[in-house]
């Protein structure tokens, strides 16, 4: 956990540092889309602390008042910086209006350029970093904040293309039309990442894949069993809760069943990782016949 803790602070760091370089960039030049570039960044910044925040609450442990953990919080992260992100296109696309009716020319220096290019490949390295590690922790909020720099990545490499054809060409509007687009694919990142927030905060099944797999490991592991029925999952941050019913042979013995249980549950911690796994025992007349055939 410590490690998640470490890369969201990371990421404080690196939002910091890619502001700067951004708004140095269009200070440097006067471009409509290397602002609105710049503005996205105060987003991440944003969006970094709020990452920080949520990774410390999820790693404290249970108590009294939340027995099932502090996982969520790293929802509630997620579907912040989904509304920054919003709130950051639309200024963006105020922005872009008014450069739309006094359009200017853009020149792209040397220093300009250089600059711009190292804080997209500052966030491109981070952003890499934050996909590894995220998948690896299973932390919505770093993954939130990976996806997040991966759009801003995708669209610095627009907005310096567009200059760059701009100046190029004469054609002043390709600056503030750029800078519109980088609020499209903006609104389309925050709007997903929203989504996948409120999906994990309503506790969504996982992907028909996954509960297969949950399956084939019940009926791999429970031999002496009869059925597992009801296979229910949800995802709270990096925990996975798992509940079904176990049919067994009326006259198993509690000790025989226990075993049973806990060969499964170990099989399935190991395919999941940290895990809450309730099963519930039942003798065979409560079969239904319609669940996972484990003898």
């Amino acid at each position: 956990m410590q490690s998640a803790v470490s890369l969201a602070a990371g990421s404080v760091i690196v939002a910091v540092t890619v502001l700067a370089l951004k708004f140095v960039a269009w200070w440097l030049t006067g471009s409509v889309a290397l602002f609105a570039d710049a503005l996205e960044s105060v987003v991440n910044v944003a969006a970094a602390l709020a990452a920080l925040a949520a990774v410390r609450v999820s790693a404290r442990p249970a108590d009294a008042n939340h027995p099932y953990g502090h996982h969520k919080a790293e929802y509630f992260s997620a579907v912040l910086e989904g509304a920054l992100i919003l709130v950051a296109a639309f200024v963006i696309l105020h922005e872009c209006w008014a450069a739309w009716d006094n359009p200017r020319p853009v020149q792209l220096g040397a220093a300009a350029l250089l600059v711009a290019g190292l804080a997209t490949a500052i966030n491109a390295a981070w952003c890499w970093q934050l996909f590894r590690r995220g998948r690896v922790l299973r932390s919505p909020a770093l993954l939130a904040d990976a996806r997040h720099l991966l759009s801003d990545v995708v669209t610095s490499g627009g907005v310096l293309l567009g200059i760059t054809l701009a100046q190029l060409t004469g054609l002043a509007w390709l600056d503030p039309a750029l800078a519109a687009l980088t609020a499209a694919n903006i609104l389309y990142s925050g709007a997903g990442l929203m989504r996948e927030s409120f999906a994990g905060l309503m506790d969504e099944a996982p992907a028909p894949a996954v509960l297969a797999r949950m399956r084939a490991l019940v009926a791999e592991h429970g031999e002496g069993a009869i059925e597992a029925h009801d296979l229910r999952m949800r995802q709270a941050g990096r925990r996975s809760f798992i509940e079904f019913h176990l049919v067994v042979p009326a006259a198993m013995t509690v000790a025989d069943a226990h075993d049973i249980c806990d060969r499964i549950e170990a099989a399935l911690r190991e395919a999941v990782g940290e895990a809450v796994i309730t099963i519930h025992v039942e003798p065979e007349g409560k079969a239904k016949h319609s669940g996972v055939l484990v003898l």
